[in-house]
């Protein structure tokens, strides 16, 4: 089962890649980014790209530039997330064979991503957007659409998301933060697989 939650690895560095990208796919994450602004980001991607083989999607976030799209592109990168909705960084994701998830909060900001060919719309900060927010724009949203709550969510509030029709999650510093441990950080997607599996009946 391809669950649909995002490990935000913000600050991993090269020499955890392994460790960490191992310890996700074996709770049940498979889809893993790393934010451009970590430490050696595009080395921590190849690191994991070269373990996670078919077993898992590796991207990057806080993508800003289409420089950086050619570079994910050039390193074998799947997905590309961004805190905005910029255009010209949809469109090269798209044109280079990447998943593209842009970072929105306005209902033209998500018309404007969808657009220009997003996959599916990263709502951020979602703990101030809220489920009230949310419900508003899903209204008007093309049925189809996927969404992702980023920011302020877990375990304790999944449930919650799903009831008003979230597709999944990207999950930061609830689950990983620099100076944790690979046990501390396998326990804990292990705990948060099992309550996504809870909310959407896996």
């Amino acid at each position: 089962m391809s669950r649909e939650i995002i490990a935000i690895l913000r600050g991993i560095t090269p020499d955890e890649a392994i460790g960490v990208t191992e310890a996700l796919i074996d709770a049940g994450i498979s889809k893993i980014e790393v934010p451009l602004n970590s430490p050696e980001p595009f080395d921590s991607i190849s690191k994991m790209l070269e373990l996670a083989g078919e077993n898992a999607l590796v991207g990057a976030g806080t993508v800003l530039t289409v420089e950086n799209v050619a570079r994910l592109k050039q390193i074998g990168a799947q997905m590309v997330i961004s805190p905005d909705a910029n255009p010209d960084v949809i469109m090269a994701t798209k044109a280079s064979g990447m998943l593209s998830y842009p970072g929105v909060f306005t209902p033209t900001e998500c018309f404007s991503a969808l657009r220009h060919g997003a996959d599916g719309l990263k709502f951020f900060p979602a703990f101030k957007f809220g489920i009230d927010g949310f419900n508003a724009v899903k209204a008007v949203l093309p049925k189809e659409t996927k969404t992702y709550a980023v920011g302020g969510v877990g375990p304790a509030n999944f449930a919650d998301w799903q009831a008003a029709g979230i597709t999944g999650f990207g999950i930061g510093s609830n689950l990983y933060k620099q100076g944790r441990s690979v046990a501390d950080i396998a326990s804990i997607a292990k705990d948060m697989v099992a309550a996504y599996d809870e909310a959407f009946g896996a």
